[in-house]
């Protein structure tokens, strides 16, 4: 699983000397040009089962490093820096701190699936893009991304109330990433709808975002489902070595869901 792309090479792995003679022949610049060689001593060797742990990530291991992912992907074809395939390896590896070192652009998959329909092994490297930023959270190494507080913020609200409210999701959504509600394209998108959705449908719309409308005799599939959250949340902690955490997270799963009610 060899990795051969240049780009992949680290800048301050290639080293190269201005002035080098060896034997009497002068090799200076470009053909002294060589790879450092290096050991790497911190190797996590749980971390493919550590992300085969979470959902999304259950057949990493069964890349053969073909690179149809990243040759497929759209976010690649914007940032070459953003490559499943080498993620994909670094996993495989155990290569945990080169990994890492990429920890601010993992979390930026738009879950287009072009990945997952070209992998001739079935890896399904966008699940394993998702498994591996959920990964990076667990372990605190990134703090929540946006698209992680937006299905926070979704599911919740789902759990809470047996109900989806697109303008109460919008609305917490913002508040938890510290955003103002006087967006461009909300603006244009809520005079575009008063002018021309019935007046009822405004005022029921307007008035969910207030009075947290709930699905009759939801309390027992709303605690079914906390408690099915909140084993495996722990479950998830457990298989990254988090047994410390375990416990708190069984109780912040199973409270009630405050931000879908705020």
């Amino acid at each position: 699983m060899a990795i051969h792309e240049k780009h992949l090479i680290r800048p301050e792995n290639i080293k190269s000397h201005e002035k080098l003679v060896l034997d009497g022949i002068d090799i200076s610049g470009h053909w002294s040009t060589f790879i450092e060689t290096r050991v790497v001593k911190d190797y996590n060797e749980d971390l493919q089962e550590e992300i085969s742990a979470l959902p999304g990530g259950e057949n990493v291991h069964r890349c053969w490093q073909c690179g149809s992912c990243t040759n497929a992907c759209t976010v690649n074809a914007i940032n070459p820096d953003f490559n499943p395939r080498y993620w994909i390896y670094l996993i495989r590896m155990g290569m945990e701190s080169e990994l890492l070192r990429d920890k601010e652009i993992i979390w930026q998959c738009v879950s287009c699936n072009k990945c997952t329909y070209v992998c001739p092994r079935e890896v399904a490297p966008e699940g394993v893009m998702k498994a591996t930023a959920h990964w990076l959270e667990l372990k605190g190494h990134t703090k929540p991304s946006p698209s992680t507080i937006f299905d926070d913020v979704f599911s919740s609200q789902v759990i809470n109330t047996g109900k989806i409210e697109d303008g109460l999701v919008v609305r917490n959504f913002f508040k938890r990433t510290g955003q103002s509600l006087n967006q461009p394209w909300l603006v244009e998108m809520v005079k575009r709808m008063m002018a021309h959705l019935p007046v009822t449908m405004l005022m029921k719309l307007g008035l969910s975002t207030v009075v947290h409308p709930r699905t009759q005799n939801w309390g027992a599939a709303r605690d079914a489902i906390n408690e099915y959250v909140a084993e495996q949340d722990a479950h998830h902690r457990k298989a990254l070595g988090l047994e410390g955490l375990v416990e708190m997270a069984k109780q912040e799963a199973a409270a009630p869901f405050k931000h879908a009610a705020e």
